[in-house]
């Protein structure tokens, strides 16, 4: 989170001793707008995670490869922290030595075509309950290929209809107003968008998975935000929806307000997808409870509300997944221990639900038509006719061989016969 504007400024003083008034002091907020502003930072943390949870549930159950999550194994949670890293040091040397301007005009062009189909990504769900059934809904596809004959490539290969483009031109507004103006409301309608979507489509495989990861970055989160000044330094030059923010001054400025707190979205998507994780194992239970989701929901909102308290109190910046991270992973496994399924829990595999539906494979078939020609595609090469992802024979098809193989034994019994 940012670092808080201090209780008071000193003045700077001149070579003859006279006291001048620093033209750089920053703005002292006052309690009713910082109270305003972290509140309102706990809310848009709060949304994305549990919404983008529901819809992993759904998600994970999608026929459609489009909407099909990425799975997070162990050795990619153990890699994270490290290429993040190497990621966030690259950034702060490109601020140290190319002109921030430059780098912030790239940054926007390229995380506004993110943060449009992010945005239209999000909005598609209610656009389809909105959208009357009488609503001439027209499919169209965007095929881009390289080369021609047996050697043509796809490209781009993407299928949409009539009311993904309503979501698509809505959010291009939104888009453009993010280029133009840079303000901060459409930095948190992107921010919230690529959250929800983060938490929605970024799969842990299991719970020590999860566990890895929270850990890896517990420890990256430490060291970059106590260690060095690389963190802060890069949220406070990074001009991209990578973060939330609320103005402090919102209430003597309006909408104008420029002296903004702000989360980083890591501390959202990272506990987010461990809390759908756990969502996901409480549907698996088929108990019709969520106890694990609560409790973990829950102890997130300990630890933000944690974190904020200490940044407040001590006026410097806090990494969050120092609270976060013991809290979303503390107070399930504490429930667990008090139910008896601390074992159950850890042996739960995500990845078992996800494979039938959206299994994973190595190269994408050439479809065209409708989302539901690709979806029965994907049906077709998970029941194994396609050789190159089927190692085993189903059993129907071994049947009907073995079925053929039994009239050739009787027929060769009458010719063992002649012979005698």
């Amino acid at each position: 989170m940012a670092e808080p504007v201090p209780a008071a400024v000193p003045n700077a003083t001149d070579s003859n001793g006279t006291e001048v008034l620093n033209a750089t002091a920053k703005f002292v907020a006052t309690p009713e707008g910082t109270a305003l502003a972290y509140g309102s930072l706990v809310v848009m943390a709060l949304l994305p995670i549990f919404f983008g949870a529901l819809r992993s549930v759904t998600c994970s159950k999608s026929k459609n490869s489009a909407d099909a999550p990425e799975t997070i194994t162990s050795r990619d949670a153990a890699r994270f922290p490290i290429i993040a890293s190497c990621t966030l040091f690259g950034l702060y040397l490109f601020f140290k030595v190319f002109s921030q301007e430059y780098i912030n005009l790239l940054l926007s062009v390229y995380f506004f075509v993110l943060g449009v189909l992010a945005l239209s990504h999000t909005m598609s769900p209610a656009m389809a309950r909105i959208f009357p059934e009488s609503f001439p809904n027209k499919q169209y596809q965007l095929l881009f290929t390289q080369g021609s004959g047996e050697s043509k490539e796809e490209i781009v290969n993407y299928e949409f209809d009539t009311k993904n483009l309503v979501c698509l031109v809505l959010s291009s507004v939104v888009g453009v107003w993010y280029l133009l103006k840079k303000h901060w409301i459409a930095n948190n309608v992107f921010g919230l968008a690529f959250a929800l979507n983060g938490v929605e489509l970024l799969h842990l495989n299991n719970v020590s998975t999860g566990c890895i990861l929270l850990g890896g970055l517990f420890i990256y989160d430490v060291f970059w935000v106590f260690g060095t000044n690389v963190m802060v330094t890069v949220a406070k030059s990074f001009e991209a929806p990578i973060k939330l923010v609320f103005p402090q001054d919102l209430l003597e400025k309006g909408l104008e307000a420029s002296n903004f707190a702000m989360l980083g979205l890591g501390d959202i998507v990272i506990p987010g997808i461990f809390i759908a994780l756990l969502l996901r194992f409480d549907v698996s239970l088929k108990k019709n409870s969520r106890t694990y989701f609560y409790s973990s929901f829950l102890a997130y909102i300990f630890g933000l509300g944690l974190t904020i308290f200490v940044m407040h109190t001590f006026k410097h910046a806090q990494p969050a997944l120092l609270y976060l991270v013991p809290a979303c992973v503390g107070f399930p496994v504490v429930v667990a221990l008090c139910k008896g399924e601390l074992t159950e829990m850890f042996s739960y595999e995500s990845s078992e639900e996800v494979l039938p539906a959206s299994p994973r494979i190595t190269s994408f078939p050439t479809v065209s038509g409708s989302p539901a020609s690709l979806a029965a595609s994907m049906e077709t090469m998970a029941t194994g006719s396609s050789p190159r992802h089927c190692r085993v024979l189903p059993t129907s098809m071994y049947e009907e061989s073995s079925e053929e193989a039994e009239p050739k034994e009787e027929s060769s019994e009458p010719e063992k016969k002649k012979d005698q």
